[in-house]
């Protein structure tokens, strides 16, 4: 989500410009029956007249038209006029070749808003369902956390990740905050004191801010030890590396319980 929100924050400087082309030359790219006509007939005429994010969702309303919904994935990227917002990404070396341009919105006079994702693995809709995702991470509260833990027995981290209810945490946030907050990714996630649940709530908008300063998910202190050699950060002690919740995860066996 961090990625994300950087994205937003450069899609807004597109609000108000008309546009006048379109190019969707991928329709895999293309999701819940969408095609390239229906894309420029919903753009072309038009302007962004709003700019939002919910989660990993960046969501631009069109004035007078419908919401176009763009998904990024680990892989996708958007530019500006030709500038990225974010000039690396963890699962994506390079972002320079034009070959991985899913969506070109032109606008008139000079200028495009560009999605571009080599691996194919985020994409574009008109009208997302937007009841389907949780609260938005940086909004939610401490009462609103402990809620959503609830009284289930599944994986803490699976519920962090879970988009139904609390959108925007990926794999690398989720194994970050938890690691500054001092918890196993694998308890259960009913299994956290009001204490406990107060730390997590603290880290979790902690790292959230800190990480958008330093430009994304993949700038934790957790990170440069992302491997199987690595070692805690904070104790040295070797990392332990599972699987939770369908995701490779790194924790400190040490201090993490």
């Amino acid at each position: 989500m961090l990625e994300v929100e950087q994205y937003r924050r450069l899609a807004a400087s597109t609000l108000g410009r008309s546009i006048r082309q379109v190019e969707a030359p991928d329709p895999w790219f293309l999701k819940r029956g969408l095609d390239a006509t229906s894309v420029r007939q919903a753009l072309v005429g038009r302007s962004f007249g709003r700019a939002r994010r919910i989660g990993k969702l960046l969501l631009l309303d069109v004035t007078d038209g419908p919401t176009l919904g763009i998904r990024f994935g680990m892989t996708g990227a958007l530019f500006v006029d030709g500038a990225p917002a974010i000039a690396r990404l963890e699962y994506t070396r390079d972002l320079s070749d034009p070959r991985w341009d899913r969506l070109v919105v032109r606008f008139e006079g000079d200028g495009d808003l560009t999605v571009r994702d080599p691996r194919r693995l985020g994409g574009v809709e008109l009208e997302p369902d937007e009841q389907r995702l949780g609260i938005d991470a940086a909004a939610v509260t401490r009462a609103g956390l402990r809620q959503i833990l609830g009284s289930t027995t599944s994986p803490l981290k699976a519920r962090l990740l879970d988009q139904a209810r609390l959108a925007g945490i990926g794999n690398l946030l989720a194994d970050e905050m938890l690691w500054r907050a001092s918890l196993d990714p694998a308890r259960p996630a009913n299994s956290l004191n009001p204490v406990e649940v107060r730390r997590l709530h603290h880290h979790l908008r902690a790292t959230l801010a800190q990480l958008t300063e330093r430009g994304g998910s993949h700038t934790g202190d957790l990170q440069m030890m992302r491997d199987r050699d690595g070692v805690c950060p904070r104790d040295g002690t070797a990392l332990q590396r599972r699987t939770i919740g369908g995701r490779t995860t790194y924790s400190c066996p040490r201090h993490q319980d």
